[in-house]
């Protein structure tokens, strides 16, 4: 148990290093994209990656029972869920300044989580997941925040960020819950489809259709097929293996990658409190990973 422990959250820590590309990408893209558009777009390409994973390693036929047994009504919750998250997302970061939104949208989805792990199953994560999550998620804001050169907060950015959270811890624990009988390839290509029939409509709605560049367009296809189609497969596969509270807290690793490529890809110079941080998450992570461990070995 505790070997499959070791390799789910080094699951998570791969996914999360792609998932910290994201920012660092969408800093070299050109201007004009709507963020809805971002959002829905990731989405959609991320689902076509799943249909060419899922063709590639097994002939169609073989699927079609696995297909069958999938709990399409969970299914559609999750994909609300994920569509809801990229949304909200990319909103609320426009609405509020990068900083605070991504900090408030990924420390917001670990507490959500042990939240709703409560309400869900009548069972809290130990404590040491709790303090080990909030140091976390002190240390992840106070890099993200520490760094920043503007810092803009409104109550509609806090909002949107806040939902986002949910929405992605929500996702998590829904997704933990089916990939224990059904394979995670099969899980996720149906949740990230009904996302993208979801999320493509709306921003549609809300702003026509897209125009961008080929640079433009080129990013947008690393989002979808990198940063969201390969890092969320190692993550539906992680949730075979661990906990879904526990797959939420890891994934603050993601600041530290997207800390590493701003300076060396995009050369700032972050201050000091940027680095105490980063100190408090690997801390925090390391609580996290002892608290799963010693649930993996009860």
């Amino acid at each position: 148990m505790k070997k499959q422990a070791l390799s789910g959250m080094l699951m998570v820590v791969l996914a999360a290093m792609l998932w910290g590309t994201t920012g660092t990408a969408q800093t070299l893209a050109p201007a004009g994209l709507p963020a809805h558009w971002v959002g829905a777009l990731r989405l959609l390409f991320s689902a076509a990656f799943f249909v060419v994973f899922v063709l590639a390693t097994g002939h169609p036929g073989s699927r079609r029972g696995q297909f069958a047994r999938v709990p399409w009504g969970w299914v559609l919750v999750a994909g609300a869920a994920m569509a809801a998250y990229n949304l909200t997302f990319f909103a609320g970061v426009k609405a509020s300044s990068v900083a605070v939104g991504t900090a408030i949208a990924l420390g917001s989805g670990p507490i959500w989580a042990g939240l709703l792990q409560i309400v869900a199953q009548r069972r809290s994560p130990p404590g040491a997941w709790w303090l080990g999550t909030a140091l976390a998620v002190a240390g992840g804001s106070w890099m993200v925040i520490g760094s920043a050169q503007q810092l803009d907060i409104t109550a509609w950015g806090v909002s949107l960020c806040l939902v986002s959270g949910l929405s992605y811890a929500g996702y998590t624990l829904i997704t933990k819950r089916m990939v224990t009988d059904t394979p995670a390839a099969i899980v996720t290509l149906c949740i990230f489809a009904c996302a993208a029939l979801v999320a493509v409509p709306l921003a549609m709605w809300g702003s026509g259709l897209p125009g961008t560049s080929a640079r433009g367009w080129v990013v947008v296809v690393y989002l979808g097929v990198v940063a969201t189609g390969v890092a969320y497969l190692l993550f539906t596969h992680a949730l075979r293996r661990v906990s879904g509270t526990t797959a939420v807290s890891m994934c603050l690793a993601e600041p530290l990658t997207a800390f590493a490529l701003a300076i060396v890809v995009i050369g700032e110079r972050p201050p000091a409190a940027a680095f105490a941080g980063l100190a408090l998450v690997m801390l925090g992570l390391a609580l996290v990973v002892r608290a799963e461990l010693r649930s993996a070995t009860r």
